[in-house]
């Protein structure tokens, strides 16, 4: 074998290796429903950025969007997060989780909301 080959070959085996890595990182496992409430009442979902719901441990739910506040409820219902935002605004979703990042998986949506799950952060 030639030294280029090799070196090909090498780095070909590094970036397969590290792929795998990154795949078993997320690896997500789907909640129960003692598991939803545990892991989320007195946390936060949210993109970092943009958005965030607070999970009360007495079912309210704090939503902040660009700087708006909005309240609802949360409930777990069959293995599931139920969430209530008022009439035209709910649902019920999976859970999901892989370390701090947290899918919430809707029955019929192939797109997932995708956020991480964090202590509540201090708002204004």
């Amino acid at each position: 074998m030639n030294k280029r080959f090799r070196v090909a070959t090498a780095a070909v085996l590094c970036v397969l290796a590290v792929g795998q890595d990154v795949a078993a990182a997320d690896k997500f496992q789907k909640l129960s429903g003692l598991q939803i409430r545990a892991k989320l009442a007195g946390m936060e979902i949210t993109d970092e950025a943009h958005w965030a719901d607070v999970f009360a441990a007495n079912g309210t739910l704090t939503s902040y969007s660009m700087s708006r506040k909005s309240t609802g409820k949360w409930h777990v219902q069959k293995d599931e997060l139920c969430i209530d935002r008022g009439p035209d605004d709910g649902g019920c979703y999976q859970v999901w989780l892989s370390g701090k990042k947290v899918e919430l998986r809707r029955e019929g949506s192939s797109l997932p909301l995708e956020g991480v799950l964090q202590k509540q952060s201090v708002r204004r």
